[in-house]
């Protein structure tokens, strides 16, 4: 199911205050059917190291971007992150009998879907990883490097269960109420007082975030935290101004309002109606002042739209040294919007520990002036059965530090881009 080899590296310390993903793992999930690996860990490359977090043992990158074509599989990748998140923390709720939610690769539809990560919290490693079919887990194991060396918290297979002896008495309740489509680890760090289990527990919850995700509710929770605290109100100006808006001030409010059946639209049918009218909304006011006059935030352009909702956010995330999962980094923004918020994350990097994925289309980041080889990665699918293949540039041969790879990259010399095929232009000029 893993690899032990990463586990069995020497002994190190880390520094304090320390929390990042270190690596990702994933077979058999969307395009994905063969494992591939998303590692954060530097290699022996020299170039800007100043900007790696360093251990005793490892150099720990902070950002690594995605390129690839269409359909080659980056999305998957993103939401394979979050699929992970999403099962830690909703599996508890899942009843006697519930599928889990599973989408394996189309050729591999009987087999499992298997995801493993690696990440440092409270300056200690954990391991953990799962393989979960649609109707039960059937591995599951964490384990901790208290003082370097591995050490057992559990390690399931179907229903067995083997706990680490520090943990076996406290692990019981837990133990009773498992079924087989929940995972261990959301039931212990909720049933049982074992801080090792809310560690990495909690790592899923808080620590890892991913955007977009369904449901997303980060415009309430921008309103909310630039109305109660000045400090992020205050860098989000700063951030405004700094990209040329204009912006002077922002003024916020979220009311709770329970609409009327006649406050509706006529057209919405009688059982949304019901569904509306039953509970409270919240009614978000937003105004953005400037030097001559003031818009309600619904007047402003997308980009500016989504800019509002994904900068406090941002800045929460920098601020608490949290792992951001962003799957396409470039919509409804200008390419030199994109290009100062990376700017403004790697600047805030000097006081965090936090973390960008992302992936993009946008080849104007393509720069080895700003990112090192190994924080630049590809997505290709395989001609044998359709599945991504995952790798970074510094796995190529051949690559030189002041490669032009823009240039590489349009032309197809590092793969992971759709070329059309000759006959179909040819097709075209024909026309």
């Amino acid at each position: 199911m893993r690899s032990l080899a990463f586990y069995k590296r020497p002994k190190y310390i880390f520094k304090r205050g320390i929390l990042m993903l270190l690596e990702f793992s994933c077979s058999n999930f969307r395009s994905i059917k063969n494992p591939i690996t998303l590692s954060m860990i530097a290699t022996n490359d020299s170039t800007y190291e100043n900007e790696l977090i360093h251990t005793d043992k490892y150099r720990i990158s902070r950002i690594a971007s995605i390129y690839g074509g269409n359909g080659s599989g980056k999305t998957s990748i993103i939401r394979a992150i979050g699929y992970l998140q999403f099962l830690v923390v909703s599996s508890l709720n899942y009843q006697l009998g519930d599928r889990i939610p599973a989408t394996p690769h189309k050729l591999s539809l009987d087999e499992p879907t298997i995801l493993n990560v690696q990440f440092i919290k409270n300056n200690v490693r954990f391991a953990y990883g799962l393989s979960v079919t649609k109707t039960h887990v059937i591995e599951e194991y964490l384990y901790h490097f208290p003082k370097g060396r591995q050490a057992l918290i559990f390690d399931r297979k179907g229903d067995e269960i083997s706990i680490g002896d520090l943990y076996i008495k406290d692990s019981e309740i837990a133990k009773g109420i498992l079924k087989p489509n929940k995972l261990f680890l959301s039931c212990a760090a909720n049933y049982s007082k074992i801080k090792e289990y809310e560690t990495a527990f909690m790592f899923f919850k808080e620590d890892l975030v991913v955007y977009p995700v369904e449901h997303n509710n980060w415009l309430d929770y921008s309103v909310d935290t630039l109305s109660k605290d000045p400090s992020i109100k205050h860098d989000f100006i700063d951030f405004m101004q700094s990209i040329g808006t204009g912006l002077v001030d922002v003024r916020t409010k979220i009311e709770q309002k329970r609409f009327n059946a006649e406050d509706l639209p006529t057209e919405i049918p009688d059982l949304l109606k019901d569904l509306i009218t039953s509970q409270d909304a919240n009614i978000i006011d937003v105004k953005l002042l400037y030097d001559r006059f003031t818009l309600d935030l619904q007047e402003e352009s997308s980009g500016i739209r989504k800019l509002f909702e994904i900068l406090c956010p941002l800045i929460d995330i920098i601020k608490n040294d949290k792992t951001l999962i962003w799957d396409e980094f470039e919509t409804s923004f200008h390419p030199c919007i994109i290009t100062d918020l990376l700017t403004y994350f790697q600047k805030k990097q000097s006081n965090s520990h936090s973390q960008l994925i992302f992936s993009t289309h946008d080849i104007n980041l393509l720069d080895l002036k700003r990112f090192r080889r190994d924080q630049i990665w590809f997505t290709e699918l395989t001609a044998k059965d359709r599945s991504t293949d995952l790798y970074s540039l510094a796995e190529l041969k051949n690559v030189r530090k002041d490669e032009n790879i823009q240039k590489g990259y349009i032309s197809g010399k590092y793969g992971a881009i759709p070329c059309l095929r000759d006959e179909f232009s040819q097709l075209i000029n024909l026309r």
